[in-house]
């Protein structure tokens, strides 16, 4: 084979027209993940990027909008404990798991609805 998918460049969640701010506030007030500015042509478009690591995550902007309840990005926390601490604090909703062996996790939703998954490996 003469092609190999190296990484994953970015992950893209649907949100409402409008959904910048409530996505900045989300994203980058709450989850801690650094703005990055989108190239100039995209802008009309709407929507935000973000980062962490080596990856981005886009917001984009969708009309008619349905949240995603079953698909949804998984990211690897370093201290997840903590992490629950702090949604608690801002009054994230998020729901515990431990069917997955190796693994603490917990799902919440974004302010649009899509699901997210948060783990940590032991």
């Amino acid at each position: 084979m003469s092609f190999a998918i190296k990484k994953i460049d970015h992950i893209q969640l649907a949100a409402p027209k409008g959904c910048e701010e409530a996505a900045r506030e989300f994203f980058s007030g709450i989850l801690g993940l650094l703005e990055v500015e989108k190239p100039e042509e995209l802008k009309k478009r709407g929507g935000v990027w973000f980062e962490f690591g080596t990856f981005q995550l886009h917001i984009g902007v969708e009309e008619p909008f349905t949240p995603a309840k079953k698909a949804h990005p998984a990211f690897v926390v370093e201290n997840l404990e903590v992490l629950k601490g702090h949604l608690r604090e801002k009054g994230i909703t998020f729901y515990e798991d431990d069917l997955l062996p190796g693994a603490s996790r917990i799902h919440m939703h974004d302010p649009f609805g899509n699901r997210l998954e948060l783990l940590e490996w032991h």
